[in-house]
């Protein structure tokens, strides 16, 4: 299973999963911007990375890890301090690491076991979560990624229940469906994408009007998404080329301070 695309699209549409994780309000999300960052001139990508948009927040540095890797630590702390040095953050910093289970860490963590103490760096074991059934529908979602199949299949119908039973506004609903059906179909990769929708029910649940509504709202919320990241990475060329950054924003009809915190990010 492709761990990292899943737990990537997870923390994307809903960050709020990742701060309930580390047992922090889910609410804390709406000041943080998600993305995968890549460190210059390395090999290195940071899997993903919160950024805030206040200084009294930290920066989350998040990992997953699914295979054991005597090198793991020592690549991680080489990713963070070179994010740290090119990119000159103001705001504090924290790591979180995200394992299936305890057998998958080789706790080879002698040259950093400072930031181990103090809570710096934190790892999350996923099958010491809880059971499924009693933890928040995405804590639960993620749970479903290490599920053997056998369990999966009434792990992932509980959760497609759960999601038509709590998820009240429908694009928010669609999106945690399609989500549960994609990490189905890298369980079950035997079955085609008709064969799991029909033995979950989704295939009937598609052609309602509220996910089909949900879906073309989705889409249309996809093209401006799509637009604001293209206007976000033309920032850096015109300022390279002299404009202002009053200038900048003008000409992508951003806010000075969009303009402002993308050249901090």
């Amino acid at each position: 299973m492709k761990t990292d695309t899943i737990f990537y699209r997870l923390f994307q549409e809903y960050p709020t999963i990742f701060f309930e994780l580390i047992g922090n309000s889910p609410d804390i999300a709406r000041i943080y911007q998600f993305s995968s960052v890549e460190i210059k001139q390395t090999a290195f990508r940071i899997d993903g990375v919160f950024l805030p948009s206040q200084l009294e927040n930290a920066v989350y540095f998040a990992e997953v890890q699914f295979q054991i890797d005597e090198e793991f630590y020592s690549r991680l702390f080489a990713e963070i301090f070179l994010y740290l040095r090119q990119n000159q953050p103001q705001n504090d910093w924290c790591a979180v690491v995200i394992y299936p289970n305890q057998s998958v860490d080789t706790k080879n963590v002698k040259h950093y076991r400072e930031f181990f103490a103090s809570q710096r760096v934190k790892c999350i074991y996923l099958d010491e979560l809880g059971e499924p059934a009693s933890l928040p529908i995405g804590i639960a979602t993620v749970k479903l990624v290490i599920a053997a199949e056998d369990a999966a299949i009434a792990q992932a119908r509980e959760l497609i229940n759960r999601t038509k039973q709590e998820i009240e506004l429908p694009l928010q609903q669609q999106q945690l469906l399609q989500l549960i059906e994609t990490i189905l179909i890298y369980k079950f990769p035997n079955m085609s994408r008709e064969e799991v929708e029909e033995m979950f029910g989704l295939s009937d649940l598609k052609q309602t009007r509220i996910y089909q509504e949900a879906f073309e709202e989705g889409k249309e919320e996809g093209i401006e998404e799509g637009q604001r990241r293209e206007k976000l990475r033309m920032i850096s060329r015109l300022l390279r080329l002299g404009l202002t950054v009053e200038q900048v924003a003008e000409e992508l009809d951003l806010s000075v301070e969009e303009v402002r915190q993308a050249t901090q990010n």
